[in-house]
């Protein structure tokens, strides 16, 4: 389990797509899967979007992962609402961001960085950028 401040660290070091040709979205029923370097180098993470609800088309996972395990943020979108440890209820969207002693099960309301999470592929840009990434390669999108 990492301390609150290595979380703090990693959520805050400049980051970049491994592979800089054009994103693939995901289509409704599959997921994607990208690989995240700190600009130093030292340090890798996955970017996940999960896409494999089959009820709700829109519903979309996004999170960043950190020694594979290691979950530092998660976006849910279109999914059910959220019950904190402390019994509170947070509504669907909501982000995840690592809390110690807990991980990711903390969610908390969408900050405004997001500006329009029915949107799925913007929100993908909006969450790298949120992640740290500095150069953003095109997001293409089949249908959504």
């Amino acid at each position: 389990m990492l301390t609150q401040e290595r979380a703090d660290e990693l959520m805050g070091l400049p980051k970049q797509c491994a592979d800089r040709s054009p994103i693939e979205f995901p289509l409704a029923g599959e997921a994607l899967l990208l690989e995240l370097r700190s600009e130093d180098g030292r340090e890798s993470f996955l970017l996940d979007v999960n896409r494999k609800g089959r009820i709700k088309l829109k519903k979309c996972t996004y999170q960043e992962r950190y020694a594979v395990v290691e979950i530092l943020l998660r976006l849910d979108l279109n999914g059910p609402p959220h019950e904190n440890p402390d019994g509170s209820e947070i509504p669907t969207p909501h982000l995840h961001v690592y809390r110690e002693g807990f991980a990711d099960k903390w969610a908390q309301s969408v900050p405004p960085k997001f500006s329009n999470t029915d949107d799925l592929v913007g929100t993908l840009g909006d969450f790298l950028r949120y992640c740290g990434v500095q150069e953003i390669p095109e997001i293409q999108s089949g249908v959504t």
